[in-house]
This record gives C-alpha cells, sequence and structure tokens, in this order.
C-alpha cells in the first residue's frame, strides 16, 4: 500500500517563501505539487536523496507562472530552484533538477538513463494534469485517494485561464511549454 503523507516538511519550507507570490493560487499550486509527487513517488522506489530531488523539481516546477506571470513558464522556473540548490551547495542536483523542469511536458518518454527521475517527474506531473487519465500503471484508487486527500482547489481552472489569456495573445504559439 502506498502512503499518503499529510505533510513533506521540504515541500512546505520551500513553499513558505512563495505563499505571497503565489496569492489565491498558492493552495491549488501547493495540492497540484503534493498530488504529482506523491504519483512520482508510487511509480517506483526512490531514495530519500530521489524524493529530495523530487520536490526541490516539484516546488519550481511551474513557478514561472507567477514570478513572471506568463504561460511560457518553464524558463522562468528554472533559476529559483537552481538558486535554491547552491545556497544548499546541492549544485550537484543542478543538471538532474533543471532536466526535471525543462522537461516535464515533453510528450514523449525522456529516454537518458543517466537521468531516469527526469522520467518519472514527467510521469507524474502527468498523471496529475491527466485528472488520473494517463495512469502509467498507478492503482485508481490510490490516484482517487490522493486527489481527494489533496483537492484541485482551482489548480486546473486557473491554468485554464491563464491558457486563454495566452492564446489570444499567441494564437501561433498556443503551448510554448511543450516539446516533443
Amino acid at each position: 500500500m502506498t502512503v499518503i503523507y499529510d505533510s513533506i516538511p521540504l515541500v512546505d519550507e520551500l513553499f513558505d517563501r512563495w505563499q505571497g507570490p503565489l496569492a489565491s493560487e498558492y493552495q491549488g499550486y501547493r495540492n497540484h505539487v503534493y498530488r504529482m509527487l506523491h504519483f512520482c513517488f508510487a511509480l517506483g522506489a526512490c531514495t530519500e536523496t530521489d524524493r529530495e530531488k523530487l520536490c526541490v523539481a516539484g516546488v519550481f516546477h511551474d513557478m514561472g507562472l507567477w514570478i513572471e506571470d506568463t504561460f511560457d513558464y518553464i524558463p522562468a522556473s528554472i533559476p529559483p530552484a537552481m538558486q535554491y540548490l547552491r545556497r544548499r551547495n546541492l549544485d550537484a542536483w543542478s543538471d538532474e533538477v533543471a532536466l526535471m523542469i525543462s522537461e516535464h511536458h515533453k510528450l514523449r518518454p525522456y529516454r537518458d538513463m543517466a537521468y531516469p527521475l527526469v522520467e518519472v517527474f514527467r510521469k507524474g506531473d502527468l498523471v496529475d494534469v491527466s485528472l488520473g487519465l494517463c495512469r502509467f500503471g498507478i492503482d485508481k484508487a490510490f490516484i482517487r485517494d490522493v486527489r481527494a486527500h489533496f483537492p484541485n482547489a482551482g489548480f486546473h481552472l486557473n491554468l485554464s485561464k491563464r491558457a486563454a489569456r495566452w492564446f489570444v495573445r499567441h494564437p501561433l504559439d498556443p503551448v510554448p511549454m511543450m516539446k516533443w
């Protein structure tokens, strides 16, 4: 049985600084991160170090939405994660965490086996963004339980609104974060 963690101290510590910039979207994004991390953990055995890397990437992976107020948010999401890693003397994780963030909307699997967490992260995010339609072998009941434990709180609705605003201004580049 996979455990649902009410709180992950590292995630909560990282989110403390961003509650103001996230404003009314704080709870929705926080719950998205918690859901996707639980899905990442369910996808395979992770060491404690792997879980920490996933947590850092998780908190920052969409942060550019609020930092730059843009739907082309991936480039703006990486620098604060790198700054955090530098402050914690975890520079050795930089390449992997940056790839988790930059590749999390890749449509095809990430195949560089030097960084297996990148694919785990991509799948975990997709399970949540697809509302559980994509499961990658995760039990439906677990997905349902995680979604009930960490309610959507407007996350998908807010993404839709941001996407609509972006599309009006950039109709030829409707989803700039997607990669093949």
